[in-house]
């Protein structure tokens, strides 16, 4: 495996690894890759085993570039699961924020170990709001 910085892949790649974590973003290809390429940085993990590099896992940040930054999109392929691909790309994320006033993300229920474990906390204070369009609640 070996990482890929500020690089949005091909929208096939993205397509596949989106639809095999049944994420509804990929239900609107054109505005998955827009905001993709619209993210202040990508990172993505390949598989370079076999014939052909593989996507299987992406992160991106959005940030205002000196102290906010918002992780929206982790995921990994599930072929890849429970072997180090989301700790790795967030890390990596995580190293260009490094001192940032508020890193912050909103994780599923089943992902909130995982990410405090990577050193978030749960918010006790505040409260996630959103107005959601996607299937995937």
């Amino acid at each position: 495996m070996y990482l890929r910085d500020d690089d949005v892949p091909d929208r096939e790649s993205v397509l596949a690894l989106y639809r095999a974590n049944d994420w509804s973003s990929a239900d609107d290809p054109d505005r998955l890759m827009a905001a993709l390429a619209g993210s202040h940085r990508v990172v993505t993990a390949w598989d370079d085993q076999g014939d052909s590099d593989r996507l299987i896992g992406l992160g991106n940040a959005i940030s205002d570039g000196a102290l906010v930054v918002y992780y929206p999109h982790l995921l990994v392929h599930p072929d890849w699961h429970g072997q180090g691909v989301g700790r790795t790309i967030l890390r990596h994320l995580q190293r260009q924020y490094d001192g940032f006033h508020q890193q912050v993300l909103l994780a599923e229920a089943e992902a909130v170990g995982f990410y405090v474990r990577q050193g978030f906390d749960i918010a006790i204070r505040t409260r996630p709001m959103w107005i959601f369009k996607g299937g995937d609640r």
